[in-house]
Parts: structure tokens; sequence; C-alpha cells
């Protein structure tokens, strides 16, 4: 008999427990489709990012564009109803592309053929007159190693590093080539090469040549060279005439520098919690861009996004439990040092995360989520997946994370990292084509739903 009332108290009290889940769920399922209706009709993503795209210059930071972009944001984040807006100081690198650059090869009869370049980001200048040069075209640093001085030395190196299309994320193309272009110069000159050129981390064939920043490794070798990148169609031209003649001859020519460091400032704009104040959730991006295009999909519409989750609280007139944090980070994309800079604040005071989302990869039709396993949130964001299947969300996957909230990692902050439909980012990444005008307005604002629908479920549901 005692047996039986345990059982049955124990039946009882788990379909209590069932019924409060429902009951839950279905509240929730209504102010989600609440906030998609706000997303969907009365956001201002689209607007916010059609000034940040067009009304204000290049935005690499250091830059005057970047000072403009921060002042935008603050006033953008008052207007989305910032309880309050802070900037955090942060001294940037101020990279410079100066002149177009420009590259040419003379073939056996002396005729010139014109190919589409631009130098990579921290890259050194050439000469005035151009670096000139016979061409090596080398596929992977195991052949490059293989060659060695003796092929190397005097040379430019080619760097013909294709994307690998097996793969069903170009993130995972990107990943496996971004090497090239980042580490290959130094590698190249410990052989004596004089300059690298970098077929463009894209899978489109067109003439926009993708920039990105490179890095001198001098302790493998402490020459710098010159070195950039090539537009697709303008690598399989380079790589037709270097086998119609191998001694093919190739000048390159950019006008880049590196001046003093600037200060800038990270814009953090954040909503007061109701019952935990000294406990925040953060949703953003990175302000600064390449200089070479407006920045639309990288990663304005990233910055848009985290604005709007306070633009989501403060019309819908919902009270967060934690205090909601919109972060416009700076230099993301030449140094790093906005993430930095968020990280070492939030460890010198202390503050306690429980969640921070990036979203940097374009404001194209919602995806999935990658989760960080940290505190057990990614269990806890399965649980939600029903909720957040109406709304395009196919997949939450384990690892979540971005460039300037990885940091936080080492706090044990529960890293999110918003997944859009990537097929088409790379196609625009680092190049003049990144304009306002590539960016689907019902798309952006879906995906703005989608992070606003999460940091909602993480506020209300959180661990």
């Amino acid at each position: 008999m005692r047996l039986f009332l345990i059982l049955l108290f124990a039946s009882n009290l788990l379909c209590a427990q069932n019924t409060k889940q429902s009951s839950t769920d279905s509240i929730d399922a209504i102010t989600l489709r609440k906030i998609f209706d706000y997303y969907l009709l009365k956001s201002k993503c689209y607007s916010n990012l059609e000034f940040l795209s067009t009304k204000i210059e290049s935005r690499l930071s250091g830059s005057p564009g970047a000072a403009k972009a921060v002042t935008w944001a603050k006033q953008a984040m008052y207007n989305a109803g910032a309880d309050t807006v802070y900037l955090q100081p942060c001294m940037v690198p101020h990279w410079v592309r100066g002149k177009k650059e420009a590259c040419y090869s003379l073939n056996k009869q002396n005729k010139k053929t014109n190919y589409s370049i631009c130098a990579l980001g921290n890259s050194i200048a050439t000469p005035k007159s151009g670096v000139l040069a016979n061409v090596i075209e080398v596929n992977s640093f195991k052949e490059l190693d293989s060659l060695g001085e003796k092929n190397i030395k005097g040379k430019i190196v080619f760097f013909n590093v294709y994307f690998n299309h097996s793969h069903l994320a170009t993130g995972t193309c990107y990943a496996e080539t971004v090497g090239y272009r980042y580490s290959g110069p130094s590698k190249a000159a410990k052989y004596g090469a004089v300059a690298t050129i970098v077929r463009s981390m894209s899978s489109i064939n067109n003439d926009f040549p993708h920039t990105g920043v490179m890095g001198y490794d001098t302790s493998l070798c402490k020459t710098k060279i010159p070195a950039c990148a090539i537009s697709f169609s303008g690598a399989d031209k380079l790589l037709s005439n270097l086998k119609q003649n191998p001694q093919l001859k190739l000048n390159i020519t950019q006008n880049c520098e590196m001046l003093k460091n600037e200060l800038s400032y990270n814009v953090v704009g954040e909503i007061k919690g109701t019952t935990k104040s000294n406990e925040y959730i953060i949703a953003g991006g990175h302000l600064d861009a390449w200089d070479n295009g407006q920045g639309a999909h990288d990663d304005g519409a990233g910055v848009v996004q985290g604005i709007e989750v306070l633009g989501m609280y403060k019309k819908l007139g919902i009270k967060p439990l934690h205090t909601i944090r919109a972060v416009a980070f700076m230099n993301e994309e030449n140094g790093g040092v906005g993430g930095k800079t968020y990280f070492e604040d939030t460890k010198t005071k202390n503050l306690k995360h429980i969640a921070a989302l990036e979203s940097d990869a374009g404001g194209f039709s919602p995806r999935g989520i990658g989760v960080d396993t940290t505190m057990g949130a990614f269990q806890k964001v399965l649980e939600w997946k029903e909720l957040l299947n109406p709304y395009f969300v196919q997949y939450i996957n384990k690892n979540g994370g971005g460039a300037d909230i990885n940091p936080l990692r080492a706090l044990g902050v529960p890293l999110f990292g918003f997944q859009p439909d990537g097929q088409k980012y790379f196609d625009y990444h680092h190049t003049a084509d990144d304009t306002f005008d590539k960016v689907n307005k019902r798309e952006l604002e879906l995906s703005a739903g989608v992070i606003g629908a999460l940091i909602y479920l993480i506020d209300t549901r959180g661990w």
C-alpha cells in the first residue's frame, strides 16, 4: 500500500510538472509570435542598416568613418530604448589602403594584362614602382616547403587554393583556406619571396577581390613582404597565362600603410533587469568593416540586430529579469581589440554574464543556432526547439561563439553563435560588393526575430 501511494504521488507530481510546462510553453509561444510580429512589422533593423551602410563612409577601425559609426551607434541604442549607453575606450590599429592597387603581367610579346587585386589588411606597401618578379604557383604549405628557397627566392608566390565544395557549410571552406591569406606572407618570405598574391576566399567567379587581415610572424621571418588578394576570375586568368608562359612576370603596386594607433570605442547599450540586474545577457556584432565596401552583411547586419533587441523589449513593454546588453564591437576585422577590451572590462569589474550571442555571418534567412555546453546551455536550448521551429530554426548545434565574444569563454560564459543561411555569404565577404542593396529586408528581420526570441527565452528560462 505504501509503495502504491508513493507511485501515485510521483505520478501526480509528474503530471503537475508537465501541465505547468505545457502552460509555460503556451504563454511563451504567444509571446514569441508577438516578438516576430514586432520584427516583421515595426522594427528599425532595415532602416538602421541603410543609414549605417550608406550614410557613413568606410568604417575600418581608426578611420573617420569608424568614429562616426560610434556616434551613430550610441544614438541608435538610445533611440531603441536603452536605459544607458556606455563607450568602452580601446586603442585600435589604423591601417589605410591608400591609392588603389594595380597589378599587371607582360607576355612574351610585351602585351599587358591587368588583374583585379586588393591589398590585404595590415600589409606593407610595395615600392612606388611596384614589385616586378616572376610568379610561382603554390597549392599548399606543404608544396611551399618542398619547393624551398631554391625555387621561391626572388619570386612572387601565388597561393592558388580553392574552396572545397564537398563541405555543406561555406564557413568550413573558408576556415580551411584563410590560413593562406593570414600566414602565407611570412611563410613565403622565409624562403625569400618578394610578395604574395592569394586567390580570394570565395566560391563565386567574379572580378571582386576579397581583402581580409593578414599577420606578419616575425618569429618565422623578420622580413615583411607585400601581400594582396586577387579576384576569382583574375586568379583563373593569371593561372592560364602562367601555364602558357612559366616565366611570366607580374608587377604589383600597393600604397597601404599602418599609421599610429587611434582611440576608439565599443558601444554598449543596456536595459536594466528587474530582479537580476547584476547578471548580463549580451547580443551584438562588430561595428568596423573593411574599407572597400559598405560592410552591410559584414557586420552591419549583426550590429543592427543587436540594437533591435533593445527595441523589442522597450516597444513591447517586456521587462527583462536580467540586464540585457547590445554591444557594437570595434576592430574585429584587423586586430580583435574590441572583444579583448570587453573581456577585460568584464573580468576587472567581475560582471556575471549568463550568455553572450554574436551575429557575424550576414543578414540572411535564419537557419540555426550554435550553443556552448557550458552551464548546460546546449541541453536547455534543445528544449526550446519546438518553440523556435515555426521561425525557420532548423538545427541547434554544439559549439557557439564568435571572434568578439570568444574571450568570454575563459570566464565560463555560455556562448551563442547565430547561424543564418551562409551559402551566399562568401560571395560578398570582404569585397566592394558587400553593399546595402545585397541585404533582403525580410531575411534580415526574420533573423533578427530569432535573435530577439532567443534572448527572451534565455532571460525567462535560463540556467
